[in-house]
């Protein structure tokens, strides 16, 4: 059975579905006003590979991951840009959605924009006002956070805890709300700004309310699993948890996971230490598998150093595994093995997804391949494990030339003529094909 490290209680807890063999997930997506940074990406790595893994297991996932395309930075820079805030909203989606596909991520069940779920937006809003979770005050809607039950449960905070200090750090809005604490459902507009009309005049929704709203609509008042990088536990899941909960009266999600930070070179990133660097960038030099392959085969929860050797470690690791893909095949195995190899991958990811061990099982599983033990079965059962963690290898198709080549030098060994078959091997390492003789026949690699 998959266990499942739940922030919610602090516990590692049985996944059980509330719909057998389905998986309602809930993943918070970017906001789109500018290219995601290895940390967004991080985030999306880790739960692809988690929904991934459930697939592999044989479960149905409904994944949705939101595009926040409504904000304060999305106002700004498309002004600055002289755009739209569609258009600049559009822009950045359609970078999100180039730049994880090199990446090697599936794309979600369903990406919901909030400009597409006003209305649902304004009656959630509408209903908390009604009751008594919620008030207006000259144009903006807030949320009671003393009406909560358990507010901040998620961040295993007390009011008492966030009370201190709290007017000097929520959201930078006024002082006309009832309690420092309270968050915004609904916004006025400023000049110039783009707006909706609303019962509380023309304004725009709050952050945390757009997530709600698009998780309930889509997958019912309660989910099975919502995600998301470990600095949204509060305020926003915090927030969402609330609001969500006073509205419905239901359990918001049953399962909370939270991905951890990415560090650059041991530090935490940041514009300021001029280690800020987006996915579009990187993709220039670095390639997408090869990123893909260091952050998805690390602990999702656990924080993770990205620097060079990092990198380059993970590009050898994964040129590997593609050389040992794509030997010849040999001679059938004993299926008991390979069932052995199953059983361990599944022990190790159903562990609250420990890619960690689970990549250990597949290194071990491509050294007894490397060993003379790979037929057909055997390559479908590497290749299932190795899409867990989003690596596809194209089939790998000699040109006649080469083909030609290898039996010519096979021929030349047989008849004992070493020095046409020296002369043949040295030729295809000059092109980058290297051989391996076994007692099986002729294997080979290409660098």
């Amino acid at each position: 059975m998959i266990k499942i490290y739940d922030t919610m209680t602090r516990s590692l807890r049985d996944f059980i579905p509330i719909t057998d063999k389905t998986v309602n997930m809930y993943v918070c997506g970017p906001t789109v006003y500018n290219y995601i940074h290895i940390g967004n990406a991080r985030s999306v790595v880790a739960f692809d590979t988690i929904r991934r893994y459930f697939e592999y297991r044989g479960y149905t996932v409904n994944y949705i991951s939101n595009f926040t395309d409504v904000d304060d930075k999305i106002i700004k820079g498309a002004a600055e840009a002289g755009m739209d805030t569609k258009a600049f909203s559009d822009k950045f989606i359609a970078a999100f959605m180039d730049d994880v596909k090199r990446l090697g991520v599936k794309p979600a069940t369903k990406h919901p924009r909030v400009i597409d779920y006003m209305d649902q937006i304004i009656d959630f809003v509408e209903v908390l006002v009604a009751k008594g979770y919620a008030y207006e005050t000259n144009g903006d809607v807030y949320f009671r956070v003393a009406r909560s039950e358990n507010y901040a449960k998620l961040a295993n905070k007390t009011l008492a805890d966030l009370e201190v200090g709290a007017s000097g750090r929520v959201e930078g809005e006024g002082d006309d709300k009832e309690n420092p604490l309270d968050f915004a459902l609904w916004k006025a507009a400023k000049p110039g700004e783009v707006f909706w009309q609303s019962p509380w005049g023309a304004g725009r929704p709050g952050w945390h309310i757009e997530c709600s709203v698009m998780a309930t609509t889509i997958l019912g008042d309660t989910i099975d699993i919502h995600g998301g990088g470990t600095d949204l536990e509060f305020p926003h899941h915090t927030n969402e948890i609330a609001q969500s909960e006073a509205k419905t009266g239901q359990t918001f999600a049953n399962y909370w996971m939270h991905n951890g930070f990415v560090n650059v070179d041991n530090e935490k990133m940041s514009k300021s230490l001029g280690n800020f660097v987006t996915v579009h960038e990187m993709l220039k030099t670095v390639d997408g598998q090869v990123l893909r392959f260091f952050l998805a085969t690390q602990h999702y929860r656990r924080p993770v150093n990205f620097t060079e050797k990092a990198v380059h470690d993970a590009a050898v690791n994964l040129k590997y595994l593609k050389n040992t893909y794509q030997q010849p095949l040999t001679k059938e195995v004993d299926t008991e093995e390979i069932e052995r190899f199953t059983a361990d991958f599944k022990a190790a990811m159903d562990d609250d997804f420990n890619a960690a061990n689970g990549i250990t099982v597949l290194f071990d599983l491509a050294k007894w391949i490397n060993s003379g033990h790979y037929d057909q079965t055997v390559k479908e059962t590497f290749a299932k494990m190795l899409a867990v963690f989003g690596i596809v290898f194209e089939e790998e198709v000699l040109d006649s030339e080469i083909e030609q080549l290898i039996e010519k030098r096979q021929q030349a060994r047989a008849n004992r003529d070493f020095a046409t078959a020296d002369a043949i091997r040295d030729r295809l390492a000059a092109q980058g094909i290297k051989l391996l003789d076994t007692k099986d026949g002729v294997r080979w690699s290409r660098d």
